[in-house]
């Protein structure tokens, strides 16, 4: 006769993940007013340019920054996984943590004790992926807006300025 392990969800188990929650979006929007500001700065520098490969470094800085946001805060799911030693190794529980955290999901499992955890990360990781394209296409808009206003103005844009 076989038997199965029942799922319980403990308190502690709970709080962990609303801390780690808490700590992600904490630190997201730090990161995001950062990436804003940053582009800002850059934006200013690049105005009166005519070039579209400078025109888009504020853009190109503000994806490298996102995905910089994002990959820390996996990093900090993953450092309570590995302190916790709820998978073998701390690159097992990075990649555990990206896969989740991205939601395609991952080879491993968390120990049945701690399994509420899966979820709450791959939460996170929707609620935050969806503050950076907001970001994102905010600074998107301003790039094309740029763009296209130096097009009606006949000042079409040289890549190679």
């Amino acid at each position: 006769m076989e038997t199965t392990s029942l799922y319980v969800m403990r308190l502690e188990e709970a709080a962990w993940g609303a801390s780690l929650i808490a700590s992600t979006m904490v630190m997201h929007g730090i990161g995001m007013l950062t990436t804003l500001r940053a582009t800002t700065a850059l934006k200013m520098r690049v105005e009166g340019s005519q070039s579209l490969v400078l025109a888009s470094g504020p853009l190109v800085l503000g994806a490298w920054m996102i995905t910089l946001v994002h990959l820390v805060e996996i990093g900090v799911w993953a450092g309570f996984f590995h302190w916790k030693a709820l998978l073998p190794n701390a690159s097992t529980c990075y990649a555990f943590a990206l896969m989740t955290y991205t939601t395609l999901g991952s080879e491993y499992y968390l120990p049945l004790d701690w399994r509420l955890l899966q979820g709450m990360l791959a939460m996170v990781g929707l609620m935050t992926f969806a503050w950076s394209t907001g970001v994102l296409l905010t600074l998107a808009d301003g790039f094309q807006k740029r763009q296209i206003a130096l097009w009606s103005r006949g000042k079409g844009t040289d890549a190679a300025k």
